[in-house]
């Protein structure tokens, strides 16, 4: 986490953000709910699948436009539990990320007003362990916004299946590959590419396979999968 850190002390605002009164309530609420406990059962975690839409792919030139998250319960995938914001964005993407990405330029102008857009995120996600393919893009562009808007350094701990699943499934792969190639290893359909809830409903049927992989391997911790992938993380160097 300390290249994190350190990147985004480069660019720290001028000033903190000007909150409401409410909003640094939520914020302080937030701050103060317990650890989350990454030695607990896998069967028993609640897991957020989460994935981002940004207005490029320049972690420090470019800001994040949307963040959608589905919840793995206990195993189970409910589609119900399930977030999805686009933050208000004073200058709309390039027509190019509009037509990937689907949100167009009258959603961007219409979204939620970052700091509440992020607030509602924390309070989703609470500080439940938090999953993506390639998760050092969301991770850096989530905290970019959270710093910008919310005035926190939002560090959380994540899991990144673009490492997990080479660990569990050296025979497939030994390293990391497009999140494609997993799921058509696996036969998981994508209904909608470049969509952020889309996008976290294949990924979290990804994180399910790796789940049993896990617990036939008796690696049934959160703690246990994280060192997992630090391991293959470190075998690749």
């Amino acid at each position: 986490m300390n290249w994190l850190s350190g990147w985004l002390d480069r660019f720290r605002p001028d000033g903190k953000p000007q909150l409401s009164d409410e909003q640094l309530e939520r914020l302080r609420r937030w701050q103060a709910l317990p650890a989350y406990d990454w030695l607990q059962d896998s069967r028993s975690t609640r897991y957020l699948v989460v994935d981002v839409e940004a207005s490029g792919l320049r972690i420090r030139h470019d800001h994040l436009i949307s963040i959608g998250a589905v919840a793995l319960d206990r195993g189970v995938i409910n589609p119900a539990d399930a977030f999805e914001t686009v933050l208000r964005q004073d200058t709309v993407s390039s027509t190019e990320n509009i037509l990937i990405h689907g949100i167009s330029g009258s959603e961007q102008r219409e979204g939620l007003e970052p700091a509440e857009a992020l607030l509602r995120f924390l309070e989703y996600s609470g500080h439940t362990p938090l999953v993506a393919y390639h998760a050092y893009f969301d991770q850096a562009m989530i905290a970019q916004a959270m710093r910008r808007f919310l005035g926190i350094r939002y560090q959380p701990k994540w899991l990144d299946l673009a490492w997990l699943m080479p660990a569990l499934f050296p025979d497939r792969y030994c390293n990391t590959v497009a999140l494609d190639e997993w799921l058509d290893t696996f036969g998981i359909e994508n209904f909608q590419r470049h969509n952020a809830i889309s996008d976290c409903l294949a990924t979290a049927q990804l994180l399910q396979v790796a789940l049993q992989r896990a617990a036939e391997r008796g690696i049934d911790t959160p703690q246990a999968l994280a060192a997992s992938e630090s391991r293959r993380r470190r075998d690749s160097w």
